[in-house]
Formats: C-alpha cells, sequence, structure tokens
C-alpha cells in the first residue's frame, strides 16, 4: 500500500492528485502544517520534517515534482507520463520541474512573509517583490497556453498537474486576480477534472 504524507494544499497535493487521477490505492496521514513543528513525531518519518512523504516498499520520496513522475512511470503506464520516444518528452519534463522550481519557489515567500512568520517578522517588500517575480514567470505559461489546451503531448500529464499546484497556491494567496485570461481559463480546466475534485475530497474526508 502506498502512504502518503500530506498537508492541506501543500505541496504534497501535487502527489495526492497524481494517485487520484491514476486510480492508484493509497493510504493518507494528514498533518498539521508545519509538521515539524506542529507533529514532531513525524520527524521519525522524515527527518527534514518537510512534506510531501510518499512511502512505496523500500522507496521513500520527498520531492513534490519528482513523486508525480515515478508514480506515472513506475505505475503505469498512463497518459499521465510522456514517453521517452515522445516529441515533447523534453517539455514535459521541463513544465514538470518549472512548476516548482520556477513558479511555486516565489510564492513560498510570499507565504512566509505575509501569513507564516509573527507580525514582527513579515516583510512586505519581499512579499511583494518575490509576488512580482512569480507573476513575471507565469507570462510564460501565458505565452505557452496561446494555441494549446495542455501544456504537452496533447493531453493532460504530470507537467499540467506540477503546473496546476503553483496556480492552487496562487489562488491561496490572492495573486490568481492577476491571471492572464489564458492562464485563468486554464485553471478552470485544472480545477474541474474529477482528479482534482477527489484529490481535494479525499483531504477534507481525512480532516473529518
Amino acid at each position: 500500500m502506498i502512504e502518503l504524507y500530506h498537508c492541506h494544499d501543500a505541496r504534497s497535493f501535487r502527489v495526492l492528485w497524481t494517485l487520484e487521477e491514476m486510480g492508484l490505492a493509497y493510504r493518507l496521514h494528514l498533518l498539521p502544517f508545519p509538521p515539524r513543528l506542529l507533529a514532531p513525531e513525524y520527524l521519525a518519518q522524515n527527518p527534514l520534517g518537510t512534506i510531501p512523504l510518499l512511502v512505496d516498499g523500500e522507496t521513500r520520496m520527498t520531492e513534490s515534482a519528482a513523486i508525480p513522475q515515478y508514480l506515472a512511470t513506475r505505475h503505469g503506464p498512463t497518459p499521465l507520463a510522456v514517453g521517452v520516444d515522445e516529441p515533447d518528452y523534453g517539455l514535459w519534463l521541463d513544465w514538470m520541474h518549472r512548476g516548482e522550481a520556477t513558479l511555486t519557489f516565489p510564492q513560498t515567500i510570499v507565504l512566509r512573509y505575509t501569513r507564516l512568520e509573527p507580525e514582527e517578522r513579515r516583510v512586505k517588500q519581499a512579499a511583494d517583490d518575490y509576488a512580482q517575480w512569480f507573476l513575471s514567470r507565469l507570462r510564460h505559461l501565458t505565452r505557452a497556453l496561446a494555441d494549446r489546451e495542455w501544456l504537452c503531448a496533447g493531453r493532460f500529464t504530470t507537467a499540467d498537474l506540477c503546473v496546476g499546484y503553483a496556480l492552487l497556491l496562487a489562488r491561496t494567496l490572492g495573486l490568481d486576480q492577476k491571471f492572464s485570461p489564458e492562464v485563468a481559463a486554464y485553471w478552470e480546466r485544472l480545477a474541474a477534472r474529477p482528479g482534482f475534485l477527489a484529490a481535494k475530497a479525499a483531504q477534507e474526508a481525512e480532516a473529518a
């Protein structure tokens, strides 16, 4: 049984969404955020104290953009993966990791300095600068969506899922008000997917 350690709507949502899209059986462990402070017993499972943590037999993984790739290729075949023999294989990898490194990272600075730090440690300038960084990088997504519904291979893949999480986080931070029409429409397509809705329902059920 695959096990996923997860916090509500955190980066680990990418993994939960992948599991639901693929219809894989899993056990969900819902933790308070940040778990390294609020669930110290979790450090025995993951000394970093970060989420996600995926346990699949002897395999243990903690990177939210790598795990969807692992699941799609190890537990496939699935149209969520793009094969090495397909023309868009490199584009698939690039968008998957761009979703985390380019689009999610600047938002974590915004999150920290607007919500997570105590009032006296919040830094508006840092939050504003990194919000602008995110929005600047989002322009490339607008360009990519000008002539396509999904990012690569003519179908929904884990690349869309990884980028989609960055848009989910942007909504949490109120940055979605500056989405281009192309990105806003793309988000609506993502949020309407049965796998996305099932992942949302799964974390709510676990919380209840």
